[in-house]
């Protein structure tokens, strides 16, 4: 779904969203909220510029609005995967966008994410998964790794991957295993601006991830393993 689209949808109060490049940002209503609207689109790779940007409008909303809400919209092929980004240390930028979320959260902004058309790998963890609330779109494609390059790496076939993956939300793509596994809080389905409202009044700052991937059936062993860990520390 086009980024306009879903802003419209989700904000029918009014926006001041624009796009520059592949950044989106602007400001926008929903209810009695205003929020900041940062995020990315046209399936873009997050390089060390884009992350850069990102970071900058994560800053000047924690500088000039206090505790104003944020909402990511997560549209990113991942990281980009160039010889220049690695030289100049892309991961260090990746950490300097993860940081200033969480610098947003812990002045008190609710940080939501909307994945509205793809998330793949290290571009969807700064800006999905560092958030108190991720959501996606029922038809988002969302995945770590495709089950060509899981085989390689593991050098398990990929025809048993296949097999594996239908009754493991772990070996399998997309949103609604993602929300199997936890990694999501919800699927928005439906009137957005609904989701997103409710979302806004029910921020939990707590990550229960590895909880709700155990009560959901997707990661039965997670919990427990932290669980005795944390038991025997």
């Amino acid at each position: 779904m086009e980024w306009k689209n879903v802003v419209e949808q989700m904000f029918p109060d009014g926006h001041e969203v624009c796009q520059d490049g592949d950044l989106i940002k602007g400001v926008a209503c929903c209810g009695e909220h205003t929020v900041a609207v940062i995020g990315t689109t046209n399936h873009t790779d997050v390089g060390v510029e884009l992350a850069l940007a990102l970071a900058a409008a994560v800053l000047a909303v924690i500088h000039d609005h206090p505790t104003r809400p944020i909402v990511f919209l997560v549209d990113t092929c991942g990281q980009r995967l160039r010889h220049r980004d690695e030289l100049l240390g892309l991961n260090g930028y990746m950490a300097h966008l993860a940081k200033c979320v969480e610098m947003a959260r812990g002045r008190g902004h609710p940080v939501i994410s909307l994945v509205y058309e793809q998330a793949l790998s290290g571009g969807f963890l700064a800006n999905g998964m560092m958030s108190d609330v991720c959501a996606a779109l029922p038809e988002a494609e969302i995945r770590v790794m495709g089950l060509a390059a899981m085989a390689r790496v593991t050098r398990i076939s990929e025809e048993r991957l296949a097999a594996l993956s239908l009754s493991s939300p772990v070996f399998a793509p997309g949103a609604r295993n993602y929300l199997l596994m936890g990694g999501l809080a919800a699927l928005w389905e439906g009137d957005l601006s609904v989701c997103l409202r409710d979302a806004l009044q029910s921020v939990d700052i707590s990550d229960r991830r590895r909880t709700l991937g155990r009560e959901r059936g997707g990661r039965m062993l997670t919990d427990p393993v932290v669980q005795r860990v944390l038991a025997s520390a």
